[in-house]
C-alpha cells in the first residue's frame, strides 16, 4: 500500500489520571489495522496515581510512543501540545479511556479522504454492564437525555456541526490557531465552530464507534452535565447564533418547574400541572428506555439530574468564566 492511500498518522490522547486503562488503550491504538505509519503521543497532565510511570513505560517499550509534558493538566492545552509535537498531518484524538475497534484509524482516514473533510468522528457509544452506570449510559444513548444529537444517539453518514473527539487535518487546525485553551469544556464544538466558520466540512460517520464510559454515580452526573451547561453558554456569547432549541430546553424546563412549583404553593394547585407533566414524562421515558426494572425504576432520576444540571449550569454560567 503506498503512502497516498496510507498517510501516516498522529495520534495524540490528552493524559489525567489514567491508570486504570491508559495500558489497554496504547495497545489497541499500535494493534490498528492500519498501514500506514502511526506514532502516539501523550500529552501527560499531573496525575495523582500512577498513570505517568505507567506512560514512560509504555514510551520506553515502543519507539513510537512519545511523551509531552502537560503541567496544567487541561484538555485543550494537552491536545495543543500534543500537536505541537506531532510529525505528521493527520491527526487521530483518543481520549485515554476510550475504546475504539482495529479499523478505527482506517476507516477514519478513508472517510476523511473520501469527503474532502477537515475533521470526521463517529458516536460516542456510552456503555456500561454496572447497576446506575448502565443505566446513565442508556440515557446518554437517548434523545430523551441528550437531544437529537448524532454523535450520541446515531444516525446517518453526513455534514455535521460536530463530532466526538475527530481525524483532523493538522493543517487547517493550526490555520485557525488550534483549541482554544480558555475552554475547560465544549473545546471541540469550539474548534469544529471555527473550522467550519473557515470552509472546513466536518462529517459523521456512524461507522467510526467509540466506546465511552459514563460517571458511575449521580454527583459525578450532575457536576459532568453543571459543567456542560455552563460552558454551552460561554459557546453562545462567544459566538452568537449558536444557540438552538435543544441548548434551550433544559434551562427553559428548570425555569418552568421552580415556577409551577412556587405558583402552586403560593397561588393555586393548578400551576403544578406543568411540573407534574415533566415528572410523567420522565417516567415514561424510563419506561421505554430502561433495559430491566431497576433501569426503569432509576431512569427518571437519572435524567433529571441530566437536565436539572445542565439547566442550572447554563443560567448560572459567569461572564467571567472566559476572558475575551
Amino acid at each position: 500500500m503506498n503512502d497516498l492511500s496510507h498517510p501516516a498518522v498522529s495520534v495524540i490522547l490528552p493524559i489525567l489520571n489514567e491508570e486504570r486503562d491508559l495500558s489497554s488503550c496504547v495497545t489497541a491504538i499500535l494493534q490498528q489495522n492500519y498501514d500506514g505509519k502511526i506514532e502516539i503521543i501523550l500529552a501527560l497532565g499531573p496525575s495523582t496515581d500512577k498513570t505517568n510511570k505507567i506512560a514512560k513505560e509504555l514510551a520506553s517499550a515502543d519507539p513510537r510512543i512519545k511523551l509531552v509534558d502537560n503541567p496544567t493538566g487541561r484538555t485543550a492545552s494537552g491536545l495543543n501540545l500534543a500537536i505541537a509535537a506531532s510529525a505528521f498531518e493527520i491527526i487521530c484524538r483518543i481520549d485515554g479511556h476510550s475504546e475504539v475497534s482495529n479499523n478505527y484509524i482506517k476507516s477514519a482516514v478513508e472517510i476523511m479522504h473520501k469527503q474532502g473533510a477537515v475533521n470526521v468522528g463517529g458516536l460516542m457509544y456510552a456503555d456500561s454492564d454496572s447497576g446506575l452506570q448502565r443505566v446513565i449510559a442508556s440515557a446518554m444513548r437517548s434523545k430523551l437525555g441528550v437531544g437529537p444529537s448524532k454523535f450520541h444517539t446515531g444516525g446517518s453518514a453526513g455534514e455535521s456541526d460536530t463530532v466526538y473527539l475527530g481525524t483532523f487535518k493538522k493543517s487547517a487546525v493550526l490555520a485557525v490557531g488550534g483549541f482554544d485553551e480558555r475552554y475547560i469544556r465544549a473545546q471541540d464544538w469550539e474548534l469544529n465552530h471555527r473550522l467550519r466558520k473557515h470552509g472546513g466540512l466536518i462529517w459523521f460517520d456512524p461507522r467510526l464507534v467509540v466506546t465511552y464510559r459514563p460517571r458511575n454515580t449521580l454527583i459525578k452526573l450532575a457536576k459532568q452535565y453543571f459543567q456542560y451547561g455552563r460552558w454551552r453558554r460561554v459557546i453562545s456569547r462567544q459566538h452568537s447564533g449558536t444557540v438552538n432549541y435543544r441548548y434551550l430546553a433544559p434551562p427553559a424546563t428548570l425555569i418552568i418547574s421552580i415556577l409551577s412549583i412556587l405558583l402552586s404553593v403560593i397561588i393555586s394547585p393548578i400551576f403544578g400541572l406543568p411540573f407534574f407533566i415533566y415528572i410523567a414524562f420522565l417516567v415514561f421515558g424510563g419506561l421505554l428506555i430502561g433495559e430491566r426494572l431497576i433501569d426503569r425504576l432509576l431512569m427518571p432520576i437519572v435524567l433529571a439530574t441530566m437536565h436539572l444540571s445542565w439547566g442550572v449550569g447554563f443560567i448560572t454560567s459567569p461572564k467571567k468564566l472566559i476572558k475575551n
